[in-house]
């Protein structure tokens, strides 16, 4: 009686398995499945043909048609889809609505993407200091989306804007970028960008390597050529390693100029040395505009240059104070709004 029993619900366990099977693979037609048999023995044997099928489904990352899971395999380390110099124009009125029609469809929220058919040797977090920008941005995300993927990047956007309408600090936004990205996933490689930079050859890599890398090595504004030789702004790539080795930026430049020089200070001073691609596929093309409000230029910024070497340790990551206002997910970016709390009464004149 027992044996029976146990046999009964044995047959309705496979049969709810079967039904789900055939649920979920009626699309596709992946899975072909046939009616059960009426003997007894064959039954028993074809259930367990059908658990076998069951346990062996495809899933990300593992091909169907192995006993043994076949895993992705990491990207290769020039990938294949690089198209070389492009084309790049800012007349077009682009909205965020139609950009996001054009690009986003492959996007998870928050603008997270991972290449579907290897494993990415680096994850990338992509910090945009922001504000007043959003047409630049429209532009800015038409043009990388499409490069990084290309680039087989497993990496996020993230626009760090800063609240309210103080005095613009672009190296605290850039920091507060790093460490809210790290509250998100574990990130080992972080590419700081400025908005209106957009890249003219896809072969410019957005990954770290040996050395925090300076991608914008020629701008159209400078002629294609480095205006001087220690320049390390625009566009850069620093390591988690090598940015907390520098103790990421300083938080005190307040206005314009002076914080991608402090950087490239403290890279010089602990690591001792940067990379660049080289002079062609290094270009970009800037967006010309105005500068903004409340990011007047700071006469104090360049004296302090002369002081990184004694303040570098102190002032960083490890003194970073803001808040975060609010966070928003977009298709195309995730855009988190934080208070890097202006001193009061700050005057730049």
């Amino acid at each position: 009686m027992l044996q029976k029993l146990f046999k009964l619900l044995a047959f309705y366990f496979f049969l709810c398995m079967l039904c789900l099977l055939v649920f979920l693979y009626s699309k596709n037609g992946s899975l072909q499945i046939s009616e059960p048999p009426d003997d007894e023995q064959k039954k028993e044997q074809y259930f367990d043909k059908v658990a076998e099928n069951f346990w062996r489904t495809e899933a990300p990352g593992v091909r169907l048609g192995s006993t043994a899971a076949e895993v992705l395999q990491p990207c290769p380390e020039t990938t294949p889809d690089l198209v070389g110099p492009l084309h790049v124009e800012f007349e077009t009125n682009r909205t965020l609505d139609w950009v996001r029609e054009q690009v986003g469809s492959v996007l998870q929220l928050g603008g997270r993407y991972k290449p579907p058919d290897c494993v990415s040797k680096q994850k990338v977090a992509i910090i945009i200091p922001f504000r007043y920008r959003d047409e630049h941005l429209n532009h800015w995300l038409y043009y990388l989306h499409p490069i990084l993927m290309r680039q087989q990047v497993d990496y996020s956007i993230y626009v760090i804007n800063q609240y309210g309408h103080g005095v613009f600090n672009k190296a605290k936004l850039m920091n507060a970028g790093y460490a809210e990205a790290l509250k998100e996933y574990d990130y080992d490689c972080f590419v700081f960008s400025d908005v209106d930079m957009v890249p003219l050859d896809d072969r410019n890599l957005y990954r770290c390597f040996d050395s925090p890398r300076h991608l914008a090595v020629g701008v159209d504004k400078f002629n294609f050529t480095l205006p001087y030789k220690n320049i390390f702004g625009g566009v850069i790539a620093l390591s988690k390693e090598q940015f907390l080795k520098i103790n990421g930026f300083s938080n005190t430049y307040w206005g314009w100029g002076g914080e991608d020089d402090d950087i490239s200070n403290r890279v010089r001073i602990r690591i001792k040395s940067i990379s660049r691609p080289d002079s062609l596929i290094g270009r970009y093309k800037m967006i010309h505009h105005d500068r903004d409000l409340h990011n007047d230029v700071n006469p104090h910024n360049p004296y302090k240059l002369h002081e990184t070497i004694k303040t570098f340790k102190r002032d960083g990551l490890n003194s970073l104070n803001y808040t975060v206002k609010d966070i928003k997910r977009d298709k195309l970016f995730t855009f988190i709004s934080v208070d890097v709390h202006v001193p009061s009464g700050l005057n730049l004149k």
